[in-house]
């Protein structure tokens, strides 16, 4: 039995990348797939493939920074599926960023940054919680980054997904009356698309790699049985939780 079988899942930012992963990975699992990008052509190239699979999946365009953009959102939802059981907090801005000194990035990167990968988030589980209900789950995307020495270097992003952690944490003791999870998954450096086309990439890689337990990179599909398992019922007593999925870097 399909572990998501007849549930909705919304996936921010689901048209590449990790988003994706999730997407077609929710979509085998028996999940209707619900994915806004600030990209549509993006969305609906994931859209089609789940399609072409025999799934159902609906896209639509989105800025997670933007509130009205956010709040039409959450009405194509309402209208295309009534509801959402689980959300993943994917959209974030990643794809451009590179190796800065910390004293280097300006005021500007520092706004852009938090707008979406926090405001952002905040934005739609606040226009999504609505649509929710008892067991719904919600999981945001950390990563590893605030914990490890490449923080220095990639200072606003690194501030941008430590914060996740305790808005993990704030939002599971806000929401748990409501029976809602909320948890989150810390990737550590990963083979995406953004990744890949940063700035000297192999260095990264090859940092990331020397810190890890498991001396390989990381690649998208070592996260999806970890977001798959919080997208769950076998996740039901759990939540508030950050969970590092990263080779064995950061040890809690």
């Amino acid at each position: 039995m399909p572990k998501l079988q007849d549930k909705v899942a919304v996936i921010t930012g689901g048209g590449r990348g990790l988003g994706k992963a999730f997407a077609l990975k929710y979509a085998a699992e028996g999940a209707r797939l619900f994915i806004p990008d600030i990209s549509l052509e993006r969305a609906l190239e994931t859209v089609a493939e789940i399609k072409a699979n025999g799934g159902d999946a609906t896209a639509t365009l989105c800025d997670i920074s933007d509130e009205t953009s956010v709040a039409d959102m959450a009405d194509a939802l309402k209208k295309a599926y009534g509801r959402a059981d689980i959300l993943v907090n994917n959209a974030a801005i990643w794809a451009g960023l590179n190796i800065t000194p910390w004293d280097a990035w300006t005021t500007a990167d520092w706004e852009r940054i938090l707008k979406v990968n926090v405001i952002g988030t905040w934005l739609v589980c606040k226009a999504l919680v609505p649509l929710m209900g008892p067991g719904s789950k919600i999981i945001n995307i950390a990563s590893n980054v605030a914990q490890v020495p490449a923080a220095q270097v990639f200072m606003p992003y690194a501030c941008s997904k430590g914060t996740m952690y305790t808005f993990t944490h704030s939002l599971a003791r806000a929401l748990g009356e409501k029976g809602i999870n909320v948890n989150a998954l810390a990737p550590g450096y990963t083979t995406t698309r953004a990744s890949l086309d940063q700035r000297d990439s192999e260095g990264t890689f090859k940092l990331a790699t020397s810190e890890q337990s498991f001396q390989r990179r990381e690649n998208p599909d070592d996260l999806l049985g970890a977001a798959l398992f919080l997208a769950s019922a076998d996740s039901d007593f759990i939540t508030g939780q950050v969970l590092y999925v990263d080779g064995g870097t950061v040890m809690l």
